[in-house]
């Protein structure tokens, strides 16, 4: 009988502790829904980011392929027609390195710095 004793109070002793191990408080809860909202917000930050950085990207790799075509074309036209081939080449060659500019800030728009360290 003793022995079904301390078993029902040990019993009990681990089973209160096992749920006061599992109660948060409300300051946890309140900081647990703060980082929530946080990272919802950061989530939104970089969605808007990669819209307006899908953009400019789609922009600057149709800008550069228009250059390098007229390069190219240029290039062609350089054994029949030197004058026109000389001038789509320059010309071809300015467009792409546009393109290839307005890429370069699509990437930038993108870019992950270095995250703020937050004081809690």
């Amino acid at each position: 009988m003793m022995k079904y004793i301390i078993i029902l109070c040990a019993f009990t002793f681990l089973n209160l502790s096992f749920i006061q191990a599992q109660e948060f408080s409300k300051q946890e809860l309140d900081s647990i829904k703060r980082e929530i909202f946080t990272i919802k917000s950061d989530v939104n930050q970089i969605q808007l980011q990669l819209s307006d950085a899908k953009k400019t990207l789609k922009t600057g790799i149709f800008v550069a392929t228009l250059g390098y075509t007229v390069t190219i074309i240029g290039g062609q036209l350089l054994g029949t027609n030197p004058e026109l081939g000389e001038a789509l080449l320059y010309t071809g060659g300015a467009i792409g390195i546009g393109g290839t500019i307005v890429l370069v800030n699509g990437f930038n728009k993108i870019s992950l710095s270095k995250p703020k360290r937050r004081i809690d």
